[in-house]
């Protein structure tokens, strides 16, 4: 469990850092196009327009990921004050303050955080705005200072040692050896902030003295990658082997690294090819003196010539770099896939990925098992999660409600994974939990998604049942809908569970926090609160629409007393996996007895214009009085 724990920190860490620049890289991108235009060794040297480059990568960058990093911290006043902070190292070093800047924005949000959080509640009616600015001025300025005399000289002494570290090991030819820790690291989702945490800011000081970087090129070369998914053309199985040339064009052409995670995971003894794809391709670049003069983000192929130095001699080293990194990776590759006789499970592998970066992948869709079309005379849908209890019951909810606005007949339910019903003929789960889903019930229609409140997937269903649907009477069996639940939910939403107004640093602090009301209010036993913690770990109960809707595991209903809600307005928002949650329903459900309400929860958080109404609601009653009224 420790070592868990320390996983999912460095993981976090790794994230927030990355969260800093990437929302920049255009910043990053625009910098270099400038450099590579108009200095005097660029494309076309310009010394009027040349003089943009000194002030854009000195203030412009730092000023960014520092404003960025204070508002990652405390929204729009945590980004000025961090800003404002970012200022102080920025003056008081004649080197790019990237890593100051990672420093100081988000102490500078951090502080005006708790500043605001100290005073909540104490000011005098029209003193607001005064106190207010004053307050983000004096901090701010403060901050300013401190990193001035203290930080800037710091971190300018530790930027210093790091580049003499790099110069050391190119001259000593050691370099190369830097893939040991980088390409075990980029499938444990630290690449991001291995290159825009370390390499990109060392990176800038080169490309400011020398005109490019090596550094650049270490965690963005494509062609560790594209040798594995080569090698799987070639030497793989079943679906492994069908998916991984499109897997090759997407990581070569569009730079998305993680796509190819999964292919490593299925055989961990790939990351030796991984490794020694990178050592060579590295070696390549120190022997030609490759280099960028630009951030290449995503890694792609067509990136890193842009960013390559105008020069034939450049553009040789870089791609024989690429080439040389993915025939290594693919040899030693194919010899592990010929010789080994491990199963291939893309799909197990595709969900440990995503266990692994801790949040939903971009490319997960990418390993799901294709099918064929919606069946014909569908008479029975099924809504599934894990407990069947929360999530999966409100997607049925709305389908529900568009299934009979449609004028079909067809039987919408939900239930628990491992309860789906044998003759289940659509199976709608979350992305997560599909492969889960197509192994119980392998013959039928699944469909993945990943907003339970308001997936396209919904609209685009209907209208397929609608144009191949044979009108039938849907048999009547154990439907979840509402009417069956009339008179069972007295008394379930409570005005002194409802909350407003709050703060949470992490969503497992929001989790426990639901729990613990429902634990007060005699609906769960103190074990639920763990299995509210499990549920969510297992897949997000982030539902869309800035809503969450944390409860506990299957395994868990016996720790469930009675039937109980808790709703939990965050105005400022919490994270919930890279999504901003801002009203938590808490649920406990006992028999079913819940579900009514809750499907008038979800029909009232599917319309946006009622999420902001109940975000800004000011007492519990007018909170309450929304979600009854629909």
């Amino acid at each position: 469990m420790a070592q868990s724990n320390i996983k999912v920190a460095v993981q976090k860490f790794g994230n927030f850092l990355s969260s800093m620049v990437m929302p920049n890289i255009g910043a990053f991108i625009a910098w270099g196009l400038i450099t590579a235009l108009f200095i005097p060794t660029g494309f076309f040297p310009n010394e009027s327009l040349a003089k943009l480059v000194d002030p854009m990568v000195k203030y412009l960058l730092p000023l960014l990921i520092g404003y960025t990093g204070g508002k990652l911290v405390h929204d729009q006043r945590g980004g000025v004050v961090g800003a404002i902070a970012t200022m102080g190292v920025i003056v008081g070093s004649d080197i790019p303050m990237f890593l100051g800047a990672m420093i100081m924005g988000p102490l500078g949000g951090y502080i005006i955080k708790k500043f605001d959080q100290f005073i909540e509640g104490k000011v005098k009616t029209g003193f607001e705005m005064l106190i207010n600015n004053f307050s983000a001025g004096i901090l701010g300025g403060i901050l300013a200072i401190l990193a001035f005399l203290g930080v800037s000289p710091a971190v300018d002494g530790f930027t210093g040692a790091l580049v003499v570290g790099v110069d050391w090991m190119v001259a000593h030819g050691l370099l190369p050896l830097t893939s040991i820790l980088i390409e075990p690291a980029k499938i444990l989702f630290l690449n991001n902030a291995i290159n825009h945490g370390i390499l990109s800011p060392i990176g800038a000081e080169q490309i400011r003295t020398n005109g490019q970087s090596i550094l650049l090129l270490l965690e963005t070369n494509p062609g560790p990658g594209l040798g594995i998914l080569l090698a799987y053309c070639f030497f793989g199985k079943g679906t492994a082997k069908q998916s991984a040339p499109g897997a090759a064009i997407i990581h070569f052409i569009g730079g998305i690294h993680e796509i190819y995670f999964p292919y490593v995971l299925m055989r961990p003894l790939l990351i030796i090819a991984a490794i020694l794809g990178g050592v060579s391709g590295v070696f390549t670049f120190v022997l030609l003196g490759g280099g960028l003069q630009a951030v290449a983000s995503p890694g792609s192929i067509l990136a890193i010539l842009a960013a390559t130095p105008g020069n034939a001699g450049s553009y040789v080293a870089n791609i024989s770099g690429v080439l040389v990194a993915a025939v290594v990776s693919f040899i030693v590759g194919s010899l592990i896939l010929k010789t080994g006789k491990q199963t291939e499970d893309l799909d197990e592998a595709a969900r440990k990925m995503q266990e692994m970066k801790g949040k939903k992948s971009s490319v997960a869709g990418s390993f799901t098992k294709q099918q064929g079309d919606v069946p014909a005379s569908v008479q029975k849908i099924v809504f599934a999660c894990d407990a069947g209890m929360g999530s999966s019951a409100m997607g049925a909810s709305l389908l529900r409600k568009k299934v009979k606005q449609a004028d079909l007949n067809i039987s919408v339910t939900n239930t628990a994974i491992s309860n789906i019903p044998s003759d289940a003929q659509i199976v709608i789960t979350q992305e997560e939990l599909t492969p889960r889903a197509q192994n119980k019930v392998p013959d039928a229609y699944h469909i993945s998604v990943d907003n339970f409140l308001s997936s396209p997937e919904y609209d685009k269903l209907i209208d397929q049942l609608k144009n191949d649907h044979t009108t039938s009477k849907a048999e009547e069996e154990k439907n979840v809908s509402a009417e069956n639940y009339t008179d069972s939910n007295d008394g379930l939403l409570k005005e002194e569970n409802v909350f407003l107004n709050q703060h949470f640093s992490s969503k497992e602090e929001a989790i426990r926090f639901a729990g613990s009301v429902l634990v007060k209010g005699g609906y769960v036993e103190e074990n639920y609160v763990e299995a509210m913690i499990e549920r969510d770990n297992m897949t997000s109960t982030y539902m869309g629409n800035d809503v969450a809707i944390p409860h506990g595991t299957e395994e868990a209903k016996k720790n469930v007393l009675r039937s109980g809600f808790t709703v939990i307005q965050v105005p400022e928002g919490v994270d919930f996996d890279g999504e901003k949650v801002r009203l938590i329903f808490g649920i406990a459900g006992k028999d079913g007895t819940h579900l009514e309400i809750l499907s008038g929860i979800a029909i009232t958080c599917s319309d946006m214009n009622n999420i902001e109404k109940m975000v800004h609601a000011k007492s519990a009653k007018e909170l309450m009085a929304i979600i009854q009224s629909n």
